[in-house]
């Protein structure tokens, strides 16, 4: 099974925290749509005859397209490859653009998950990130959403935000709840080069971000999740039973997936590749008929870092005997030796043969999984 990946590049406004590929200028979106749907056709023959599984809308604000060209795209992927009988077909969206008419009509088209862009219930952290929507329309967007049938919703929260009292996290947490939410992508706020955050704290109008408050709201997050159900599968996720991410999850697990649009990434399970992050380069070069990408060949060294890197952020963990399957019993025993001490810390475990994060160990996934690297 495979997932493709589509970037739509043009948002409303510049949120003060990002550093994804985007234009806030919609005047090539025609344009833009007409080259991904190239690119499509284009790219058939890396999929060669296996099935797509998940289709993932993401940006940029992929609720800025029309429903006219959302059903240009999906047609295009229909008619270019064989797609199974109920796939997750994801489309990320931002509060202001979900009107009940748009809702409506969404639900119509063969996309049957909404992904959320909320950040937070509250106006004032909405408008220090420079969101376009409010904290009504957040809310509103939701239960409007759940009147016209969409069930697997996901939002974003993002903790971590500067003067975000306890309390407040908290309470953020409890509206999600409240509206029945299956699951919720929750990121702690971080600091890009060169986005606007970045320029800020440089120049002493905002503070810089404190680390200490954001790990007291990661626990708060997983304390509070686990309460209500959801199942923490992943660092940044939490979803009720049945309702995880088929499409990230097939990243984490290494499967092969394919980016359409600029800056979109793909894996055919031994290269990866991106396309240029330029809207103008990316669609002449499709006009053109040349896929404007670049492809790095990736080392066994490569591969086992990064199975290590997306096992240890996962439930699913890292398997010893997948280790020595895939990269020889010498890599096996490197592992072994290097997680002695995070077994003593108690911020690894290890339970039949398959090496776990613990709760300690969470906040702190990425940094030591990076110590396991082999360099």
């Amino acid at each position: 099974m495979v997932g493709i990946y589509i970037h739509i590049p043009f948002c409303k406004q510049a949120c003060y925290y990002c550093d994804f590929h985007f234009s806030t200028s919609l005047k090539h979106k025609e344009r833009m749509v007409n080259a991904i749907c190239q690119e499509i056709i284009l790219r058939k023959e890396m999929i060669g005859d296996e099935t797509i599984e998940t289709i993932y809308f993401g940006g940029g604000t992929p609720s800025l397209l029309s429903i006219e060209e959302i059903q240009q795209i999906l047609n295009t992927i229909y008619s270019n490859f064989s797609v199974v009988k109920n796939p997750e077909i994801t489309l990320e969206a931002n509060p202001d653009d979900l009107s009940f008419e748009k809702l409506d009509d969404l639900s119509k088209t063969p996309i049957n998950r909404l992904s959320i862009g909320i950040q937070s219930f509250f106006e004032e952290d909405l408008q220090f990130m420079n969101r376009a929507h409010s904290a009504l329309e957040a809310r509103k967007c939701i239960e409007e959403a759940q009147k016209v049938g969409f069930e697997n919703i996901t939002i974003d929260l993002i903790y971590g935000v500067p003067n975000m009292e306890e309390a407040k996290w908290r309470k953020n947490l409890e509206i999600a709840f409240e509206l029945n939410i299956p699951h919720i992508s929750s990121y702690a706020l971080t600091v890009e080069e060169k986005t606007a955050l970045d320029s800020f704290i440089k120049k002493g109008r905002v503070k810089p971000l404190d680390e200490n408050l954001a790990f007291k709201h990661f626990q708060i997050l997983v304390e509070e999740t686990k309460k209500k159900g959801f199942v923490h599968y992943e660092i940044s996720n939490f979803g009720k039973p049945d309702f995880f991410s088929k499409h990230n999850t097939s990243y984490w697990q290494g499967k092969k997936y394919l980016g359409i649009g600029p800056s979109a990434h793909s894996f055919d399970g031994k290269n990866r590749a991106w396309n240029v992050a330029n809207n103008m380069l990316y669609m002449k070069g499709i006009e053109e008929k040349q896929l404007p990408l670049e492809i790095e060949e990736l080392s066994k060294i490569d591969c086992y870092n990064e199975y290590v890197m997306t096992g240890l952020r996962t439930i699913f963990g890292v398997s010893l005997e997948k280790i020595e399957k895939d990269f020889g019993l010498g890599m096996r025993k490197f592992l072994e030796k290097e997680i002695k001490p995070f077994l003593k810390q108690g911020t690894l475990e290890l339970k039949e043969n398959f090496v776990f994060i613990t709760e300690k160990g969470k906040f702190l996934a990425d940094g030591i999984a990076s110590d396991l690297f082999y360099i």
